[in-house]
């Protein structure tokens, strides 16, 4: 199994659900970034369910640095991080464990690993498991301040509800933005939460859950970081965030849209801006041949509706291996797209760290 992402910058993630605790190991960080608790209590408050909208399997996420950290500053070695699991219902999984949940890892699960999963809330597969993501990814969000980059997702669209796009053309109003969209724990850019919300509590009054689709912004990202080919700042944020367990597609820029384009209308035309090289549009999202050109990459992700739902769905028996039906368990969510907005945010900080490392070593990271 890989469990680990990043070839300067690695993150390692173990552990399950409702085992003892979750955790990850960062590796590669250099040495002096400063680690505030308090900044990564916050960063995991953002992903931490609340209201009917969400599962009522509320975590304190309190967590443990056992190695990499002194002083409240990085030493350069591997950051290892726990995260103990204490509000956990396993008894709500027993009864049905050989029924395949449908689109959750179950089936696949049981058939890699013969029968010896842990099946209790999903095992090593749960969402449970990007609390260290956002935990280490706050860490290096941190370490992205002293180079200047800033990094922000918020939810697009919901229930047919859209949001006011990231404004990738202007980089103060985009940074405000960003800076607006961290400090809310529901992260929308226009006055849009309520009909958001509507739209939640719908389908999990009619045993349903929804999805939609989240957009993150980086600012301030300097030309240059990326590979060409099958290293490219693309590649490498589309397997992060793919990597993310109900995101299902990924664009850059107008991605989709450039199929109903034309060259004329979807070129982003370059002008020199005061001795700074810009473009005019950023339908390409800030990357040109897999490294990044100077303007905000900005990209959509895709996340499903959550699988876990009350109403009875078709299934086969793992054991049997015959048809039967299943009425999900447990504490659910009848959408992930808030919650997973912080996770993003993580998962691309710890994806530029990486990025940035290789292509200006250590230095990109000492505080200005």
């Amino acid at each position: 199994m890989r469990n680990s992402i990043g070839e300067y910058i690695t993150l390692t993630l173990f552990g399950e659900s409702h085992g003892e605790a979750i955790g990850a190991v960062l590796d590669g960080m250099p040495c002096g970034i400063e680690v505030s608790e308090s900044y990564i209590a916050e960063a995991l408050s953002r992903r931490r369910p609340c209201g009917s909208g969400e599962t009522s399997r509320v975590e304190p996420d309190n967590f443990k640095i056992t190695s990499g950290v002194f002083n409240g500053y990085t030493t350069g070695e591997p950051i290892s991080i726990f995260i103990e699991n204490s509000n956990k219902r396993s008894g709500d999984y027993e009864a049905n464990h050989l029924l395949a949940r449908p689109s959750h890892a179950d089936y696949v699960s049981h058939i890699v690993h013969k029968g010896y999963e842990d099946w209790r809330g999903g095992g090593h597969f749960s969402g449970r498991l990007t609390a260290p993501i956002v935990a280490l990814g706050a860490i290096c969000l941190k370490a992205l301040e002293n180079a200047g980059v800033n990094i922000g997702t918020h939810i697009l669209e919901c229930g047919g509800i859209r949001d006011t796009a990231f404004n990738s053309l202007d980089t103060d109003t985009l940074d405000s933005q960003i800076e607006e969209v961290n400090g809310k724990h529901f992260p929308v850019i226009a006055p849009v939460e309520e009909q958001m919300n509507a739209a939640i509590d719908d389908v999990r009054r009619n045993q349903d859950s929804i999805g939609g689709i989240i957009q993150t912004a980086v600012s301030h990202l300097p030309v240059g970081v990326g590979e060409p080919w099958f290293g490219s700042l693309e590649g490498q944020l589309a397997n992060a965030m793919l990597s993310i367990g109900g995101v299902k597609g990924i664009e850059f820029g107008l991605g989709f849209g450039f199929a109903a384009a034309t060259g004329r209308t979807a070129n982003d035309h370059f002008y020199n801006a005061e001795g700074t090289v810009k473009t005019h549009t950023n339908n390409n999202g800030g990357i040109n041949g897999g490294y990044s050109n100077g303007m905000p990459v900005v990209f959509n992700c895709a996340v499903k509706p959550t699988p876990s739902i009350a109403a009875e769905q078709r299934t086969v028996n793992m054991d049997t291996g015959k048809d039967s039906t299943i009425k999900v368990t447990g504490r659910h969510d009848p959408a992930i797209i808030r919650r997973i907005c912080p996770v993003a945010t993580a998962m691309t900080a710890i994806v530029i760290c990486d990025a940035l490392k290789g292509a200006f070593s250590n230095s990109i990271f000492a505080k200005r």
